[in-house]
């Protein structure tokens, strides 16, 4: 058998806080994190990166995060105002024309209508995500569906460790 060179560009949008819930709910721990490092090769299978950006509401965005992304994979962390679902969505069909493939990490069924569009520009949609946060009819219109499962994410260690405050008494 003859090898197939696969020579297709994929752009990988990540919906933050949807997967941070979904893999807070299915692992029971907030300290729960997605092991990019594993799971984006896992994702591409060969493929080539285009684009990473990571949406997430709010300003509270880990910096080791944001500098992982950029120094491993070149991507980049957008903070939004409110839900992800329309920065991501505006950037999805930016990318439309870009890409051959746009995989997108989120269970939303907000998605819905954005996976139907970008297949009828001729854009592979791939959808990964936690299976019991995830949207059937999602993952019924997708091309593909990726689960994230334990094996893509870790447990940050939890510092419980509080510093014992020694009380000071005045001298009356």
């Amino acid at each position: 058998m003859t090898d197939v060179i696969i020579n297709q560009t994929v752009a990988v949008l990540v919906d933050g806080n949807n997967i941070e819930r979904s893999i807070h709910s299915a692992s029971g721990s907030q300290n729960t994190m997605i092991n990019f490092d594993t799971l984006i090769p896992e994702l591409l299978d060969n493929r080539g990166l285009n684009r990473l950006v990571y949406f997430r509401e709010g300003k509270s965005i880990s910096s080791k995060l944001t500098e992982r992304l950029h120094n491993n994979f070149h991507g980049s962390v957008r903070p939004c105002h409110k839900s992800a679902d329309i920065p991501l969505t505006i950037k999805a069909t930016q990318l439309a024309s870009k890409v051959d493939t746009i995989i997108i990490l989120s269970g939303d069924s907000d998605y819905i209508e954005l996976v139907r569009h970008l297949k009828n520009e001729g854009v592979r949609v791939e959808i990964a995500a936690v299976e019991e946060t995830t949207s059937q009819m999602l993952i019924e219109e997708a091309d593909y569906y990726h689960p994230i499962t334990k094996s893509d994410w870790f447990v940050l260690p939890n510092n419980t460790k509080k510093k014992s405050k020694k009380k000071v008494r005045k001298k009356t």
